[in-house]
């Protein structure tokens, strides 16, 4: 069983405006939603650990996680609303997102909820902003101080400034999270953020030297980077039409890690053992289920059978 721990929130595009307003067209969203939606596409199995809302748009996230086959026992119910994300997309896909979920059901998961950890975990993801906010950035420390050695840990920070404005929140985060993180996944721009002008390759270093088993680093159009003990791999994007890229980088996670699994790689030893044609293999596939996504609107994760790749 996978495991990921975070956010699940409504993702609300705005559209044209109408005689009253602007039209709005709201969709399951939230980073670590997305992640776990790409472990079930990619048929692994899946848990969800998060709070969700009890109203009538946790009803609509529950629904959906259901449908996708994703397990909900250590799904933790609450009182709180359901946080919504405003999403705008420019003229070349990408998104901006306006966050409006203060005291909300994500970001106030109790300690207690931990106990719904699933037995048989053998992977937790977490990332974004429940890593930094509320009472769940303390609850998901416990967590991963929790498991860290025993199972994969997995980590994305997927920054959102507009969530937390202070970088050095997210830079003390992911200073405490490298050593107990097997697979650290980053984009680029994410990187720009956390420390201008930085060397990647010099930034990598550092990672691997405080305890990260490996560091991938996402850009774009312009493919994606990877470092480990075994070396550099780097692969080349792949050229779709682009119809935004909401949802690349969590399909690029989640593609990552099935592969890993699939490749017989997914323990903290062997994360860290690999040789680096199994890690090439595996950036390849991440990327191309990556570029799948973003050739559709919203964050439309592949399926297995969609890959290709045996």
């Amino acid at each position: 069983m996978f495991v990921v721990a975070g956010e699940a929130l409504m993702d609300v595009f705005t559209g044209a405006t109408t005689p009253t307003g602007i039209a709005l067209d709201a969709r399951i969203g939230g980073s670590p939603l997305n992640v776990a939606f790409g472990f079930a596409r990619m048929g692994r199995p899946v848990a969800f650990l998060g709070g969700i809302s009890q109203g009538e748009l946790g009803g609509r996230l529950l629904d959906a996680l259901r449908a996708e086959g994703v397990a909900l026992d250590a799904v933790h119910r609450s009182s709180a609303p359901t946080t919504i994300s405003l999403v705008g997309v420019d003229a070349k896909g990408v998104p901006e997102y306006a966050f409006y979920g203060t005291g909300a059901a994500d970001r106030t998961l109790p300690l207690a909820a931990l106990d719904r950890m699933p037995a048989d975990a053998r992977l937790l993801h977490v990332g974004s902003y429940t890593m930094v906010v509320g009472e769940t950035a303390q609850t998901q420390r416990a967590l991963v101080e929790r498991v860290h050695g025993r199972m994969v840990v997995s980590y994305d920070p997927n920054l959102r400034l507009n969530v937390e404005p202070s970088l050095q929140a997210w830079r003390d985060t992911l200073a405490w999270m490298l050593p107990r993180t097997d697979v650290l996944k980053l984009s680029d721009e994410d990187l720009g953020l956390l420390y201008p002008g930085i060397d990647p390759a010099a930034f990598a270093a550092d990672c691997l030297g405080k305890g990260a088993g490996l560091v991938a680093l996402t850009r774009g159009g312009k493919g994606a980077f990877a470092w480990h003990a075994s070396g550099v791999v780097e692969v080349p994007p792949v050229h779709v039409d682009v119809i935004d890229t909401v949802g690349a980088g969590d399909t690029f996670q989640s593609a990552l890690i099935t592969r890993l699994d699939e490749l017989g790689v997914l323990t903290p030893e062997r994360v860290r053992g690999m040789d680096a044609e199994t890690l090439l293999d595996a950036m390849r596939f991440a990327a191309q289920a990556a570029a799948i996504t973003c050739s559709r609107r919203g964050a439309d994760l592949p399926r297995r059978a969609e890959m290709g790749i045996r």
